[in-house]
């Protein structure tokens, strides 16, 4: 065993090494230091550790967002006019600086374990701010132009609120081991007082968060109603270009049960398919009319609507990443597409005695049929001879004048209203934002007889924790995706859960004892001395040039790294007193 020591400490003086040069740029054995971090230095640790837990939540913001990301490009487009994907600069930024962040935080971690002075480099200091400050403001752009996308975190803590425990439980008990190095090294009975109460708060604090979990999915699998229906949301515009033929087609192929889409009014009263206010997006307008692209979509008439290529432009732009999926006989269907009016729409899901939603926007002012718009679209319907049941019908304006005419249409509302003001208004469905409706919501309308229908749900978590609560209906982009779940992803009664939680908690309070135990174990009689420390209290008062020599001739004298201690009584060098030195990292 003595023969291998030499190596086993060079190991450890290596891995030491390689810590505290990366974290303070401190690669020789001299510049470390094992006396207390300054209070500067805990300044920059606190920071650090304020700069992680924001880009924490701010990555897991943007993980659990994805659901949206076609409707936050569609709001930059709408305020900038260019097309382009806003979410590839913000993702590749957070994953970059949070990598950066978690590193240094291990770094500072290991500083801790080892019992070495925490002094970031200047340089860090500086990556540490640019990160908090670029965070911040990322917080804010998106709190002022996207802001009612927050709500998507309480919402995903109910599909990941039980197992984002287990990890945040996992990691606290991992860092038992350096909590109980502190206790034990420490030795005023203050401080270990101090770093014992903070750690065992939070360590309760954990035990104890499972009783503020809650999500839909904790309940008995006998409870569970019918897998919603789903709603092609403009189609399939992950597969097709939106509002197209090619993609209401394609999502019947995903066995959707309704189709939904945007409708405009043309300059001679034809209902079509649009959801910009203008055609520069979605179809070649700046090639066949440049002079006319900013001009409203309602504002042409339907023969030079339909004669725009509505299907170029998504194998340009690629919206969803999806065009390199495609063969080269859909790329030719996709590059042939035109403007879809509306009875066309109705007369493919009418075979198929599929839903039909739509939202209908009213014309400009100046518009002809600004006054008749809602008996222009009645019309349409009451020709198409589609089954009135199938359509959704859901303007709030002159609702009275719509069930004297077509009686049998669903009255839709995409307003949050109370059960009793929309049995008075004779509304039966509601359309809604899926952060508009909460659990309590959903069950409150379904004992209304109130169907509930939400967009946009594309990711299967969302459709899940909607399911479990017990919605009708879903609209979604992502059809293809929501028919490969057909269970819930995750179910658990409530005992299954108790269970689980319990048997968590017993696990990390009998490691975490453990741990405590081995550490006092471990420390208890192991009286050595740091023969560097010596020295440089020593030669507290030479040049710094003498004592860096001296440090470097220690580091040759591999003797002196482990020599016994002769004397029980402790060294004092300097007024104070000397520090143990374990040679580890």
């Amino acid at each position: 065993m003595v023969k291998h020591q030499p190596l086993q400490v060079y190991e450890r003086q290596l891995c030491l090494s390689c810590i505290t040069g990366i974290y303070g740029c401190r690669w020789k054995r001299y510049q470390r230091s094992h006396d207390d971090t300054t209070k500067w230095e805990l300044l920059w640790s606190l920071i650090l550790l304020f700069t992680f837990c924001l880009l924490l939540v701010w990555f897991y913001f943007w993980w659990e967002a994805h659901n949206d990301y076609n409707e936050f490009n569609w709001f930059l487009y709408n305020r900038s006019g260019e097309w382009k994907d806003g979410t590839i600069p913000i993702l590749a930024s957070t994953a970059a600086g949070f990598t950066y962040i978690a590193f240094l935080m291990v770094l500072a971690l290991c500083h801790v374990a080892a019992g070495q002075q925490l002094n970031l480099h200047w340089l860090h200091k500086i990556g540490v701010t640019g990160a908090l400050l670029t965070t911040i403001i990322g917080v804010i752009s998106v709190n002022q132009t996207w802001g009612e996308e927050w709500h998507v975190i309480p919402i995903s803590l109910q599909a990941t609120g039980p197992f984002l425990h287990i990890g945040a439980l996992a990691a606290a008990t991992a860092v038992s081991w350096i909590v109980a190095g502190q206790v034990a090294r420490a030795e005023k009975t203050k401080f270990q007082v101090v770093i014992l109460l903070l750690y065992l708060s939070v360590l309760l604090g954990l035990y104890m968060v499972p009783l503020s979990i809650t999500s839909p999915c904790i309940m008995d699998h006998a409870d569970l109603k019918p897998r919603p229906d789903v709603i092609g949301h403009q189609g399939a515009p992950m597969l097709a270009p939106e509002n197209t033929l090619l993609s209401f087609q394609r999502a019947l192929q995903m066995n959707v049960t309704g189709l939904e889409a945007d409708v405009a009014i043309s300059l001679d009263g034809v209902p079509f398919l649009m959801r910009d206010h203008t055609l520069r997006r979605t179809t070649d307008v700046e090639t066949v009319s440049p002079d006319r692209k900013m001009e409203d979509a309602s504002l042409f008439n339907w023969t030079d609507l339909h004669s725009l290529n509505a299907g170029q432009w998504f194998l340009k732009d690629d919206p969803f990443w999806t065009v390199h999926t495609l063969s080269q006989r859909e790329k030719y269907l996709v590059a042939n597409q035109s403007v879809c009016s509306l009875e066309q729409l109705l007369k493919m899901a009418s075979p198929h005695n599929h839903t039909v939603v739509f939202r209908l926007r009213r014309p400009p002012p100046q518009h002809p049929c600004y006054h008749s718009w809602i008996n222009d679209t009645l019309n349409v319907i009451q020709l198409s001879g589609v089954p009135q049941n199938l359509v959704m019908w859901t303007p709030d304006e002159d609702r009275a004048h719509v069930r004297q005419v077509a009686p049998g249409l669903v009255q839709t509302s995409v307003k949050k209203r109370s059960p009793q003001s929309l049995h008075q208004q004779g509304i039966s469905r509601l359309l809604l934002r899926y952060n508009q409706a909460s659990t309590q919501d959903i069950r409150v309308f379904s004992q209304s007889n109130i169907s509930l229908t939400l967009y946009t749900v594309n990711e299967p978590w969302l459709f899940s924790v909607l399911w479990c609560s017990g919605v009708s209906a879903v609209s979604s982009e992502a059809s293809h995706i929501l028919k490969n779940v057909p269970y819930p992803i995750w179910l658990m009664s409530p005992d299954e859960y108790c269970l689980m939680w319990v048997f968590a908690d017993l696990i990390s309070f009998a490691v975490v004892i453990g741990i405590f135990i081995f550490q006092k174990f471990r420390t208890s009689g192991m009286r050595s001395y740091n023969p560097e420390q010596i020295m440089l209290s020593a030669a507290v008062r030479r040049s710094s040039r003498d004592v860096n020599i001296m440090k470097e001739k220690l580091i040759f004298s591999g003797e002196l790294i482990d020599a016994p201690i002769l004397s029980s009584q402790p060294l004092v060098l300097g007024g104070k007193r000397g520090e143990q030195w374990r040679g580890e990292c």
